[in-house]
């Protein structure tokens, strides 16, 4: 039977008594506060044996309490939530010091899951002192699938580890291994960054590695390679599935033994770098091709992280508007809002290009259109394909679900044998299905929320907390 004392610290009292429900039948000690003081007199007095606590507190912020928790009782785990699901809460959570980040809502088999780990397994990790990063963020998203990203990447920041990023073109596989030099360890060193298909195949490895003078015709004098620039940092190898093979051979040996030669050099050269690999190819196939070393594979893909595309996180596409239309008003263009039927449109769009799509297309109607407010027929001369109608889009949406819950499995069996995914699936799909669901209803009822509710077969309140809780936007005008 579990047993210790957990300390938990929200000002709301609804997560309160769920939090205390679970805890307490699961065989613990539970003591409750709505503010961090109380949370830090129990702390500073000895009590409790983990604190799970809320970010934002009626008189202070958690992320300034942590580091005197941490300074104080090194040895006592902090679980951090925050309804406040980007990016920077997860790393803040993490540099502080917290053993955990759970964003709200959260599954309750999978925290009570992280407690008990947490108290058989107690962690010590000490607060990473860090510049001030300004309110910037390099990743920008709250849906389900950007939530995980998030924690995995808040988790790697002060490791080493390889890390091979996965998704189709336009993604962000760039950004996510920026995010990861930026705010990991090595972010006084250099990031340097290869595009292999941008590169002749005849000249990637003197590219990588650098060359001699006299090595090959044309070669002048020396020259440094990435591996040299990026010691110290991170090195970022670009659409790796199109490395010819004779580099691939190279490149597994300095991943083995931590050295290379330059071309047409002798003497070996030590490397300290971190490698993030990334690619838009199955690399599995291009196996199966005898295109890609498989012992390169399982050097390069040892934190495996998939970039879900646009069309897969559509919710986020409100956050996304928002911060492109902010990027481009910083670089002199008019400010700019959008609709919500304009929204409704973008959510129904396919995305072929992804987030760089959409990006490039919030910059267009930045600088083209006089309008302060972008409608629905101004996308629909810009936007380069139709969306999908009503009825294609319940069809595929049916499709797509099923498609990526496979896919998630899948690949998660796929690269952890039989384990079992992170608990919550359930949930993390469910606020999938919800979301266009409730955002077409109140589309059909002009943001009427009573109609909405009598289309949808459920309760107003129950329409209104779900509206709160997926950050839905509701038309104003419409009453």
């Amino acid at each position: 039977m579990p047993t210790g004392t957990i300390l938990v610290a929200d000002d709301d009292a609804a997560i309160r008594t769920v939090l205390n429900q679970a805890l307490s039948r699961a065989g613990y000690t539970v003591r409750l506060t709505s503010n961090a003081t109380t949370l830090w007199r129990w702390v500073s007095s000895g009590d409790g044996d983990l604190v799970i606590t809320d970010v934002v507190m009626p008189d202070e912020n958690i992320f300034d309490v942590l580091p005197r928790i941490k300074k104080l009782r090194p040895d006592l785990p902090v679980l951090v939530m925050s309804a406040q699901n980007t990016f920077m809460t997860a790393i803040r959570a993490s540099e502080k010091g917290a053993y955990e980040y759970l964003p709200k809502p959260f599954d309750l088999k999978e925290l009570t899951s992280i407690v008990s780990r947490a108290l058989e397994e107690p962690k010590v990790r000490r607060p990473v002192e860090i510049d001030d990063m300004g309110e910037g963020m390099p990743l920008v998203g709250r849906s389900p699938a950007m939530q995980e990203i998030y924690r995995v990447l808040a988790r790697l920041m002060q490791t080493d580890l390889t890390v091979m990023i996965n998704g189709e073109s336009g993604t962000g596989k760039e950004l996510v291994a920026r995010a990861l030099h930026d705010y990991g360890k090595r972010r006084n060193g250099p990031f340097v960054a290869i595009n292999m298909a941008a590169i002749p195949r005849d000249l990637i490895e003197a590219e990588l590695f650098g060359h001699e003078k006299g090595a090959f015709t044309g070669a002048q004098h020396r020259s440094s390679g990435r591996f040299e620039q990026a010691d110290g940092g991170t090195l970022f190898l670009d659409e790796i599935g199109d490395m010819p093979m004779e580099a691939q051979t190279r490149l597994l040996r300095v991943l083995q033994q931590g050295e290379y030669t330059t071309v047409g050099g002798r003497t070996p050269i030590k490397t300290d770098v971190r490698i993030v690999a990334a690619t838009n190819k199955d690399l599995r196939q291009l196996i199966n091709q005898g295109l890609f070393r498989e012992d390169l594979y399982f050097r390069l893909n040892v934190v495996p992280i998939r970039l879900p595309p646009l069309r897969e996180r559509v919710e986020d596409i409100p956050d996304l508007v928002r911060h492109f239309f902010s990027i481009a008003e910083k670089e002199g263009l008019p400010a700019k809002q959008i609709d919500q039927p304009a929204l409704n449109l973008l959510r129904r769009y396919r995305w072929p290009g992804n987030v760089r799509e959409l990006e490039n297309l919030v910059r267009r109607l930045a600088a083209l259109y006089p309008q302060d407010v972008i409608g629905e027929a101004m996308l629909e001369q810009e936007l380069s394909q139709p969306a999908v109608s009503p009825l294609e889009e319940e069809s595929a949406e049916s499709i797509n679900l099923g498609a990526s819950v496979e896919r998630y499995l899948g690949g998660y069996f796929d690269n952890y044998g039989d384990a079992l995914p992170p608990p919550g699936l359930y949930h993390r799909i469910l606020r999938e299905v919800e979301y266009p669901l409730i955002s077409a209803a109140l589309a059909a009822t002009r943001g009427n929320q009573i109609k909405a509710a009598e289309l949808l077969g459920v309760n107003r309140n129950t329409l209104r907390k779900k509206i709160r809780d997926l950050d839905i936007q509701v038309m104003r005008s419409a009453r």
